[in-house]
């Protein structure tokens, strides 16, 4: 059986927030069933395989953002994989590079983005920083509570074709509209850190089941379980604070 490949791409642009640690999440909770799965890391200059079943971008600063936008259109794999059934899954800047267009320094120079989602995003009023909670509605239509770092000072907007991720609780996502990342077909960002998979195991999990076209067994794993209520726990306390 061909090993379920996660691409984490350009680790050196868009790895400095600890984001590589979705991609730890994801291995182990493969082979934690069972599944045979692999690690691609590419950097700038190597050619990103076409053949990835979860493509990962992190977060990174304004110059990174548009070395790897420039990267990734050159070399083309990417949208390749994408249209060959993979998922993307994007934090932060990785997320505001997916769109159709993001600015960068004082000016607010707009730069175009790799138009996989149908967001744009411009500098807000305030940076956001802090902890967030979200309500992420499940494709069961079940609630499950999603916790993260945001850090970012760029609000997006969300077009037609996208749909938010999840609502805020507490924090502040996308703007001020309430909303926390966007969805459009496999395409899935984000702006919470942490690394939010490691955080979030449910959603986890549904990256996969998305990149697998099908849904996983559960894990009995209730030290995670526990690990996550702690941490919902801990950032509803720190909001009250607030």
């Amino acid at each position: 059986m061909t090993p379920v490949e996660i691409v984490l791409v350009y680790q050196s642009l868009l790895g400095i927030y600890g984001d590589r640690g979705n991609a730890m999440v994801l291995l182990k909770r493969l082979q934690w069933r069972g599944i045979e799965a692999k690690l691609t890391v590419v950097e700038p200059g190597d050619p990103v395989p076409p053949t990835g079943k979860v493509y990962l971008l992190g977060g990174g600063e304004d110059a990174a953002q548009v070395s790897a936008v420039r990267a990734l259109k050159a070399d083309g794999n990417l949208f390749r994989g994408l249209d060959e059934g993979a998922v993307m899954f994007a934090v932060c800047a990785g997320y505001q590079i997916c769109g159709n267009t993001f600015t960068i320094g004082e000016r607010d120079e707009v730069i175009e983005g790799l138009g996989l989602l149908d967001v744009d995003t411009r500098r807000g009023p305030e940076r956001a920083v802090g902890e967030i909670l979200t309500s992420w509605t499940r494709p069961d239509g079940s609630e499950t509570l999603l916790t993260g770092f945001e850090n970012h000072g760029g609000f997006t907007t969300l077009g037609a074709d996208a749909t938010p991720l999840a609502r805020v609780q507490i924090g502040i996502g996308n703007a001020d509209d309430g909303t926390e990342g966007a969805v459009q077909g496999r395409v899935i960002g984000t702006y919470p850190h942490g690394p939010i998979l490691a955080r979030n195991p449910t959603l986890a999990d549904h990256v996969l089941s998305v990149a697998l076209d099908r849904e996983l067994e559960p894990l009995e794993r209730p030290e995670v379980d526990e690990l996550h209520r702690q941490r919902v726990d801990s950032v509803r306390r720190q909001g009250l604070r607030r």
